[in-house]
Order: structure tokens, then C-alpha cells, then sequence
């Protein structure tokens, strides 16, 4: 063969492939299978920021730099209100009486009758003042009593209050004063019933039949009782010992009372309950 035959033929093949050379070096982008463009650049897009921990629920625009959201202060913290100071309790009342229920008693005895007579009527709109009524409560309640003396004492009171069919009542002691007239509004508000006082260190009885006090006793357990309002059956004659009877439903302070209500501390006959102040109160 001729070596001008030669060299041609090494040309020929020598330009093609240099021709692949130059299109693979010049590719400055990779073009996605379907890509019409041509040889020119393909734009590469900037890194989009990852929003950061204040950044919940924005996007930063493609190319753009993120921008930090200014954080909200949180709420300073505030110092717990005063509290505020508990009111005065507020004056309550309470009374049973009606004009009518007081009756005296016919004898120097009959202080247990009349007291059981004025507390009927209290609790019955009878107003029954008779003397025949008082004599026979009186009698029932010395036949309960048992007594050695003759005479009607707590023992027969109770269980003569709790035959009549105007609800339970038991005899209590309470050793103070202040309780005494607490316990006795307490039971007055409670049922709506009168309270019988045994008087003069258990020798003689009244009705309470209300009260006035600060705080309802209904209500709260810190209330203080101001006045009683009383009923002595043996007014207008008093005694020359205690002193003389209050008008019928007389509003007395507890010191007032207290000159004739004095707890009793000993006695000749077992009243099965300790020494102090004696109160026969209703029960609900």
C-alpha cells in the first residue's frame, strides 16, 4: 500500500474522535433526559436555608438569605394578688315568739308546766294559756321525774317534750357560757324550735325562744351570739335571790342571762349528765 494511502486513512479516523473530545470537555452541566436546550449554561439554584427553631411554619424565598425572627419576651412574671381580708360577719336574728305563747305560771311550782305550755304554743298556733293544761303538763312531768322531793325535774321534763309529738329533745351540759348560748342558737336555727333553760343552778325554767348574733349559724361556725330573747314564767314576780323576771320575750345580753343562768354543779338528784350550764335542746 502506498504511504500516501496511509496517511489518509489515519486522518480520517483521527477526527472523530477528537471531535468527541471537545463536546464532553466543553459540558459545564448535566442535562436531564427530555432537556431541549442547547449548549448553553444550565442556572444552578442557591441552597435554601433550613428554617431554625423560630422559624416554624415560614419559608425563606428561593436565593434569599433566611431572616431571624425577633423572639417575643416572655410575660414577666407577676406577684401573687394580697389576699384580700376575710368581711365582718355579717348581724343575723332569730325569733319563735308570737304575741300569745307566753303564759305564767299559776303556782310558785309549776315552772317546768308553763315552760312546756308556752313551747306548745309556740310550735301549735293553740295559744292555749289555761290553767287546767299547765296543772296537767306539770303533773305529767313530776310522775317522770321520779323525784323524792315531789317536784318535776329534767328527768320527766325530756320525756314529757318527746311524748307530745313536737319532735326529739335531749338534755345537755356545756361547761361555759359562751357555748351554752352557741349550742342553744345553734339549735334554734337549725330546727326552728325553742330551747328550755334550766335556770338558777336547777332550780327554776325558762324558753329561749331566739337570738341575735354575729355570723349565721347556719352558715359558719365563727359567729358570736349578742342578745337572747326569753321567756321566764314566773314574771313579774322575780326573786329575791336572782333577781327580778324579764318582760315576756325580753332581748337579754349573754352577761345579763348568765345573773340567772349559773351551771349547776352538784345536786341531790343524778340528772346522768356532767356539771355545767343545762339545756334541753330540740334535736333535728
Amino acid at each position: 500500500m502506498r504511504l500516501s494511502s496511509i496517511r489518509a486513512q489515519l486522518l480520517g479516523l483521527w477526527l472523530p474522535l477528537a471531535t468527541c473530545l471537545l463536546v464532553v470537555g466543553c459540558a459545564t452541566g448535566v442535562r436531564e433526559p427530555g432537556d431541549e436546550s442547547t449548549g448553553s449554561p444550565v442556572a444552578v439554584a442557591s441552597a435554601v436555608p433550613i428554617p431554625g427553631p423560630d422559624d416554624v411554619g415560614g419559608e425563606a424565598a428561593p436565593g434569599a438569605a433566611a431572616t431571624p425572627r425577633a423572639r417575643t419576651p416572655a410575660p414577666a412574671t407577676e406577684s401573687p394578688s394580697p389576699a384580700l381580708p376575710t368581711p365582718p360577719p355579717e348581724p343575723f336574728a332569730l325569733d319563735l315568739y308570737r304575741e300569745g305563747d307566753f303564759i305564767g305560771q299559776y303556782t310558785f311550782e309549776w315552772c317546768v308546766g308553763a315552760s312546756v305550755q308556752m313551747t306548745l304554743n309556740i310550735l301549735r298556733p293553740t295559744d292555749d294559756r289555761t290553767r287546767a293544761t299547765q296543772e296537767r303538763l306539770w303533773e305529767r312531768a313530776r310522775d317522770l321525774s321520779d323525784s323524792p322531793f315531789g317536784g318535776a325535774n329534767p328527768n320527766g321534763w325530756v320525756p314529757l317534750l318527746n311524748e307530745l309529738d313536737i319532735g326529739e329533745w335531749r338534755l345537755v351540759s356545756v361547761p361555759t357560757l359562751d357555748e351554752a348560748v352557741r349550742e342553744a342558737a345553734r339549735a334554734i336555727r337549725t330546727t326552728d324550735r325553742p330551747v328550755s333553760l334550766v335556770m338558777w343552778r336547777g332550780r327554776h325554767a325558762w324558753v329561749m325562744t331566739g337570738f341575735t348574733s354575729l355570723g349565721d349559724p347556719a352558715a359558719t361556725d365563727d359567729f358570736e351570739v349578742t342578745g337572747v330573747n326569753v321567756l321566764d314564767p314566773l314574771y313579774p314576780h322575780g326573786s329575791s335571790r336572782w333577781g327580778p323576771s324579764p318582760e315576756p320575750n325580753s332581748l337579754l345580753t349573754p352577761a345579763q342571762l348568765g345573773e340567772q343562768f349559773v351551771a349547776r354543779t352538784s345536786g341531790r338528784i343524778d340528772l346522768r349528765v356532767p356539771p355545767g350550764y343545762l339545756l334541753i335542746v330540740p334535736v333535728s
